[in-house]
Order: C-alpha cells, then sequence, then structure tokens
C-alpha cells in the first residue's frame, strides 16, 4: 500500500536531544555575541587554567653620562587557577507518568525546565569570574549613573589605546532602579536580559549572579571561552547529540529495567579574564556611606 505523501513520519519530527542542544546552543551563541567573546578555546575536561598577573618595579633611569643604566624588574605570577569540570544533570521520567500526564507532558515540558535549571548553573558559574579575579581595579561612586561613570573613567585609563567598547555585569536590582527615571527596551538571550548601547556600553548584562550594588566593567576581548569538546569518542561511548561546536551533549535514553525514560545532560565550560586588572569593580555607595 502506497503511504500518503503527507503524512507524517518520525523523519518530519525534531529528536529531542536535538531540540534541546539547538535551544541551548542557540541562546548560548547570541549571548557570546552580546558579550563579544571571540576566543572560543576547545580543552580537554581537566585542563587546568591558570590566570596571571604582572607586577613591575620601575627603577629610575635618571643617570649621569656613562653610567650603567639600573635595572627595572617585571615579573609575571599566576594569580588563580581554574579547572575545567564537567557539570553532569540526569531526570528521569516513569512510564506511569508518561501513560498519566502523556509524553509530551511527562518528558518534553519537564525537558524546558531542566533546560532553563541548567542554563542558570552555567551562567553561575561563568559569572564567577567576575567575583573570583584577583588584581581587579576598583573604584566606586554614590548612586548607579556616578558608579557607571567612574567605572568607564577608570575603563577608559586600563584600556587606553584598544579603542574597544566596554561590556557591564549588574544585578537587575540596581539597574532597574536606574531605569525607572529612564526606561529602555532589554532583550533576552541564554535566560538573561540584557541592554545593548547603553550609557556608553556595549552591552550591559542583567543577572542575579552579579552581587548587588556592585557594578562589573570589561573589555569583550579581555573575556576568554574554555569549553571541553564533547564530539568524538565520547559523543560516541555515551551516544550525545551534541551541537556545533560540541558545547554541550544530551542523551536520551530508555531505562527498560525501571521501565521510565532518561534525559541526560552534560557541559564543561568557563570564562575567563585575560588580564584580570583588565576588570573594573565600581561600588554603588548610597548618600549615608558617602
Amino acid at each position: 500500500m502506497t503511504v500518503d505523501a503527507n503524512t507524517i513520519k518520525t523523519t518530519d519530527l525534531v529528536a529531542q536531544s536535538i531540540d534541546f542542544t539547538e535551544q541551548f546552543s542557540q541562546g548560548l551563541s547570541t549571548l557570546l555575541n552580546v558579550l563579544g567573546v571571540t576566543r572560543k578555546q576547545a580543552l580537554s575536561q581537566g585542563s587546568v587554567i591558570k590566570l596571571y598577573k604582572t607586577e613591575g618595579t620601575l627603577v629610575s633611569g635618571d643617570v649621569a653620562e656613562g653610567d650603567v643604566i639600573p635595572l627595572s624588574k617585571v615579573t609575571r605570577k599566576v594569580s588563580s587557577t581554574q579547572e575545567l569540570k564537567f557539570g553532569k544533570w540526569r531526570k528521569v521520567t516513569t512510564a506511569e507518568a508518561i501513560q498519566k500526564a502523556g509524553f509530551n507532558q511527562a518528558v518534553q515540558t519537564t525537558d524546558q525546565k531542566l533546560l532553563r535549571l541548567v542554563q542558570e548553573q552555567v551562567k553561575t558559574n561563568w559569572f564567577n569570574f567576575l567575583t573570583t579575579a584577583t588584581g581587579t581595579t576598583t573604584t566606586n561612586g554614590v548612586g548607579f549613573q556616578v558608579a557607571v561613570a567612574n567605572a568607564i573613567g577608570q575603563f577608559n585609563v586600563v584600556w587606553e589605546g584598544y579603542g574597544v567598547q566596554p561590556v557591564a555585569f549588574v544585578n537587575p536590582l540596581d539597574v532597574y532602579t536606574y531605569l525607572a527615571k529612564a526606561p529602555v527596551s532589554t532583550q533576552t538571550a541564554f535566560g538573561l536580559n540584557y541592554i545593548e548601547n547603553f550609557l556608553g556600553f556595549s552591552a550591559v548584562i542583567l543577572s542575579a549572579s552579579v552581587p548587588a550594588g556592585k557594578i562589573y566593567v570589561t573589555a569583550p576581548d579581555n573575556i576568554n571561552l574554555a569549553y571541553a569538546d564533547l564530539h568524538g569518542d565520547l559523543s560516541g561511548a555515551f551516544n550525545f547529540t551534541t551541537d556545533q561546536t560540541g558545547l554541550i551533549g544530551v542523551a536520551h535514553n530508555e531505562l527498560l529495567n525501571a521501565l521510565s525514560y532518561e534525559t541526560v545532560v552534560t557541559t564543561a565550560s568557563t570564562l575567563y579574564p585575560e588580564i584580570s586588572a583588565g576588570i573594573i569593580v565600581s561600588e554603588i555607595k548610597n548618600e549615608a556611606s558617602k
């Protein structure tokens, strides 16, 4: 019997794992573009990323004619390290739940929730580079706008000659207090709200992972992404569906011995600064603390 050409077959449907990875990677790509991240490096899981700081002492070169010029000294030291580790998450849906609520409600809808939770964890891990970086440049100001202005001033000192616009990371509570007086349109990427071309920044990222009362500012070129590539042997061994970069792996499997359906997600990634001192931290002070 000839099958009607309009019959919907399994090949016409997007597999769950593909749908999961596409949603994750599309939002991630948008966020990285907003941040201006161009340096993406695939590393082996367990790789240790070393962050350096440079210190120097300039000795006066005011010497008499013919005298030996004294040596100035510059040293480069490890300020901190980060290990690239896998985050692993698993969800199991029983046959009873599928029978009661239907496959779409029991598996696909809960996968959406799992996706949002994984995004939140990845974002939290990523923004640790702001609060844990040593050797940062600090400033402050009374009120949000003054704190921003001072941060941009310090940025222009630190990044003089680079010709780049800064990117800022702020807590939503701080920026929305200011936006109540100057409303602007926000956009969303990877579950984060952001504002483009605002207050002199190429982008302002709003995240609860940023401590309230602090504004973090740096150059897009200072932000690097390191990740474990899940293509190749690892993907084959665990039947992962991955995005183009191999940054996330997702697998859906039947657990026949438990008559259940399993969703497994894994990723290993971190953001880190090229120059720790290139991160400017501005503290928002109130009138009483002046």
